[in-house]
Formats: structure tokens, C-alpha cells, sequence
């Protein structure tokens, strides 16, 4: 039997995953602002990229 080793680990999707909620939730807030979508949108993926690094020394 072979066995397989994951593609992530769990630590790295937790990261992930709660990175992408965290933008989620930031780009859904400022879209309700009234500002242009893409504008949300950029806010959102902003905030995903600036977590990562936060999460990755809080989340040990």
C-alpha cells in the first residue's frame, strides 16, 4: 500500500481558509458602502493577501 501525503497541510488551510473568510467578510463590508464593485472586490483581495502573513505568526 502507497500511501499519499496531502497537498496541503492542515495548518496551511487553516490559513487559507480563514484568510478567504476574512476577505470575504471585508470586501462584502465595503461593497455595502456603495462604492464600485470592483473597488470590494480589490478591498477583499487585499485583505487575504495582508492576513496571510498575520494568521501564519498567530496561528502556531
Amino acid at each position: 500500500m502507497e500511501t499519499t501525503q496531502p497537498f496541503l497541510s492542515l495548518h496551511t488551510t487553516v490559513i487559507l481558509l480563514v484568510a478567504v473568510v476574512i476577505g470575504l467578510v471585508v470586501g462584502g463590508l465595503t461593497a455595502t458602502t456603495g462604492v464600485p464593485l470592483a473597488s470590494a472586490v480589490l478591498a477583499g483581495m487585499s485583505v487575504f493577501g495582508i492576513s496571510i502573513p498575520v494568521l501564519r505568526s498567530l496561528i502556531r
